[in-house]
């Protein structure tokens, strides 16, 4: 018969049990006390004890959410949770305390918290303080985004109460770090008075996991004060004692920091070979890509291009804005902007600007407070010179440099004040040589390397289809224009710069012979590549709509497919032969002139810059071709 609650348990277990409570509780030594409740479960599933299974089950979860990242310690550890479960009574507090952890383990991996706050409703009115307290931590952990803030310190507070309640020092510890926590993620300027108050408690007796996220914190604010090298020693002491204290977040943290320490000595690019090893590690959250968004940058900073784009597709996936809202979510969507100036790819850094703006006034902090960015001002400031937006940059970046003085963040604002002088440079502004000069003066400082203005490169403009429009894209500048016949021959010379295509061969489409006496191809292999990468990429998307069920996009791709083929279709008679144009070339030549004469003036129209740069690199005639400037 399966132990209760109220029966006695059996002397081994509970000796087990008391030791790996306190090695977690009183001393949060994580990796003595998975140690200690290992045991402690095997020992109770063999004397069928469920209250030494529940208990032993709840202690080896540990303090945080997700603490198991491996996939076979992860489901060994639900399996565990969910028998010891069934193995208590349904209506006691050992039942509700493990509700409440399988909830907060299943949100924090899905990147939610409507399971975990209904459990957190329940254990308040059920009026069980150790199962309240239990919830709340890990309520307050699934809410670690930056949409959560003011949920977040409800739950702190009331958990600082609580812990006094349960007698439980790490319920009291818990409330004071995740108060603490929140100041920090907030920019708070109070935030090191809460800090301090855990350094009290914390040297009367030491607290392992929660001097480890003290001493990340640290680290942080030696990266603000601009002393490298001290933040970069703290780092590697502050990754042993993670280490020591068996928290999975050792690793992970460590390379945020040296991340973060590179970056404002303008030596990320080193760290390239460390990242692209550290994202496939099992310790790294299931919700956090930080560590692939300074992939991406570090990349793109070495002069990887491709590495860097691939790095940009994984963050963004099908869609920016399901990126998991995790407590690494600002940086993620920081160094989206950052790797997306340094490859120009405007339309990532207009998404990541759009879903950023709401959470201008945050600073951009990573997990816990273990790496500090500056002010997502600064963000928003690199995502519109990007875009080739620099008043509204200016803007913003005079709004960081104020930010990132409030934080004590001097290397941030000597980036920023960097970044607001080249803004200011590209209007022409009086003022841009000051800004620059003092920025210099501040990186000289601190042994900052900044970054330098984009160098002048040939005015290319590029193009890709997006439905019945084009995005046309130079440089930071982009315009979208709708599809015409124009628009397609544009397309082809865009995508084959410097290589001449006769007027024929644009005009009589893709595949086709024209009607000549050349007898040469419609198009070289690289133009035929063009169309032909476009209808493959119609085929592949509507073949993804259909297998996820999206009806509506799939019918969109549909539509646009068809009409594709119709249009190629157009250019064939019966049996595939070619159209003869009468007069051929020289019809052809007048057509395709056109076409492309009406194109750039609607581009033309829609930025006028993007369209003086078209009309003086596009040649038409008999021979049509795209040379950049």
């Amino acid at each position: 018969m399966l132990g209760t609650e109220t029966q006695p348990v059996v002397t081994g277990v509970g000796e087990l049990l008391g030791k790996g409570e306190h090695a977690l509780e009183a001393d949060g030594d994580l990796r003595a006390g998975r140690e200690w409740f290992d045991r402690a479960y095997r020992a109770a599933e063999r004397e069928c004890d469920g209250a030494g299974m529940a208990r032993a089950a709840l202690g080896l979860a540990g303090l945080w959410v997700h603490e198991h990242r491996s996939a076979p310690a992860a489901a060994l550890l639900q399996a565990r949770l969910r028998s010891a479960r069934t193995a208590v009574d349904p209506g006691s507090s050992l039942a509700l305390r493990l509700k409440a952890r399988l909830a907060g383990e299943a949100d924090y991996v899905a990147g939610e918290s409507n399971q975990i706050l209904a459990v957190l409703e329940e254990a308040k009115r059920a009026g069980d303080p150790v199962a309240w307290a239990e919830a709340a931590s890990l309520a307050h952990h699934c809410l670690l985004g930056p949409d959560n803030g003011g949920q977040r310190r409800a739950l702190a507070q009331e958990l600082i109460t609580e812990g006094f309640r349960t007698s439980r020092r790490s319920d009291l510890l818990m409330g004071l770090l995740w108060r603490t926590v929140d100041l920090f993620l907030d920019g708070d300027t109070h935030a090191q008075r809460g800090l301090a108050d855990l350094r009290g408690l914390l040297a009367a007796q030491d607290h392992l996991a929660v001097g480890f996220v003290l001493d990340a914190i640290d680290v942080m604010l030696s990266i603000r004060a601009g002393r490298f090298d001290e933040a970069e020693t703290r780092a590697a002491a502050c990754a042993q004692r993670g280490e020591l204290a068996g928290d999975a977040d050792a690793t992970g943290w460590y390379t945020a920091q040296l991340g973060a320490i590179r970056w404002y000595q303008g030596r990320v690019a080193e760290l390239l070979p460390v990242l692209r090893e550290t994202v496939h590690s099992p310790t790294l959250s299931a919700v956090d890509n930080a560590l692939v968004a300074g992939l991406a940058v570090a990349a793109a900073s070495a002069g990887d291009e491709r590495e860097a784009a691939g790095a940009l597709a994984r963050l963004r996936g099908r869609d920016l804005a399901l990126l998991p809202r995790s407590s690494s979510w600002l940086v993620s969507m920081y160094g989206i902007v950052e790797s997306a100036c340094l490859v120009s790819d405007v339309e990532s850094a207009l998404a990541a600007y759009a879903l950023l703006t709401p959470f201008a006034r945050l600073p951009m902090t990573a997990s816990l407070g273990v790496a500090c960015f500056g002010s997502v001002q600064h963000a928003l400031g690199v995502a519109m010179l990007t875009a080739g937006e620099p008043e509204r940059a200016v803007t913003h970046f005079r709004a960081a440099v104020r930010d990132n003085l409030a934080l004590a963040h001097w290397p941030a604002v000597a980036l920023s004040r960097a970044r607001l002088a080249q803004a200011l440079a590209l209007l022409g502004a009086p003022d841009a040589a000051q800004e620059q000069a003092t920025a210099t003066r501040e990186a000289a400082e601190l042994g900052m390397s900044l970054p330098a203005a984009p160098l002048r490169q040939a005015a290319r403009v590029t193009c890709r289809r997006q439905g019945r429009h084009w995005l046309f894209t130079l440089g930071g500048r982009s315009v979208l224009v709708e599809h015409s016949v124009g628009m397609g021959y544009l397309a082809t010379l865009l995508d084959n710069p410097g290589f001449e295509l006769s007027a024929a061969e644009l005009a009589a489409g893709p595949g086709v012979t024209p009607a000549t006496t050349s007898g040469q191809p419609v198009l070289d292999p690289a133009a035929t590549s063009h169309y032909r990468k476009w209808l493959a990429t119609l085929e592949a998307e509507l073949d993804e709509h259909e297998a996820n069920h999206d009806d509506g996009r799939a019918e969109r791709v549909r539509s646009e497919r068809d009409w594709l083929v119709g249009e190629l279709s157009a250019a064939a008679g019966l049996a595939g032969r070619v159209r003869e144009f009468a007069g051929a070339e020289e019809k052809a030549r007048i057509a395709v002139g056109k076409a492309i004469r009406r194109a750039l003036t609607r581009i033309a129209a829609a930025d006028a810059v993007i369209g003086d740069v078209l009309r003086d690199g596009v040649q038409t005639g008999n021979r049509c071709c795209y040379r950049p400037g």
